[in-house]
């Protein structure tokens, strides 16, 4: 089900590029994105509300942080490209956002995402140092798998339609991982995943996950 999610809003970004792209332009001081990411230094990278910045085959360093705006989507890499992303310092910042697809990327300043509803969302195979929250998230399929964590996670609040969604697995945190009033409850899924490795503590629906 995974897959084909990724498959689905592929196509779906593809559709909104060809309407109309335009592309950031590297190392400017404050960069919008809305179209493909290009590659390159950036002082802070935002995503306007509505936007799709699609930066799948791209290599960032940010040093101000990515902001995405209301209904807009933030791509950057794929789990399938397997590809180093690039260093974002000053953290993701998403507020009601569509969709936050978050690859291969070491992050300091911590991922928050609040609210927004898309098809989907994945934070996936990141080093992240200041933690991650990602709370009021509703769509049809959420993930979080694969990360180092430095920092709490908190996985709150998060409703899906689809029953195999909330899959929180495979990640090592060095902190406690929280998640409260999430549907489905947190699962394995069909990731094929491991348990998470917590140094802290594993609290309500993610005990013993």
């Amino acid at each position: 089900m995974r897959k084909l999610g990724v498959l689905l809003m592929g196509a779906l970004g593809m559709i909104g590029l060809v309407a109309g792209t335009s592309t950031a332009l590297a190392a400017h001081a404050g960069s919008t994105c809305s179209g493909t990411l290009a590659s390159g230094k950036y002082h802070k990278l935002v995503v306007p509300a509505g936007a799709t910045c699609d930066g799948t085959e791209a290599n960032i360093h940010v040093r101000g942080g990515v902001r995405v705006g209301e209904g807009a989507t933030f791509v950057l890499g794929s789990e399938e490209l397997g590809a180093d992303t690039g260093k974002i310092r000053g953290g993701v910042r998403a507020k009601a956002a569509a969709s936050v697809q978050l690859h291969f990327a070491h992050v300091s300043g911590g991922v928050r995402m609040r609210g927004g509803n898309g098809f989907f969302s994945t934070v996936e195979d990141n080093v992240i140092h200041g933690g991650a929250t990602i709370n009021g998230y509703s769509g049809f399929w959420l993930g979080f798998i694969r990360n180092k964590v430095h920092g709490t996670v908190k996985l709150n609040n998060n409703d899906m339609d689809d029953p195999d969604a909330n899959e929180f697995v495979t990640n090592t945190i060095w902190g406690n991982l929280v998640c409260h009033g999430n549907s489905p409850a947190p699962q394995v899924g069909d990731s094929e995943g491991q348990p998470n490795v917590v140094t802290g503590r594993q609290v309500d629906q993610c005990a013993g996950l």
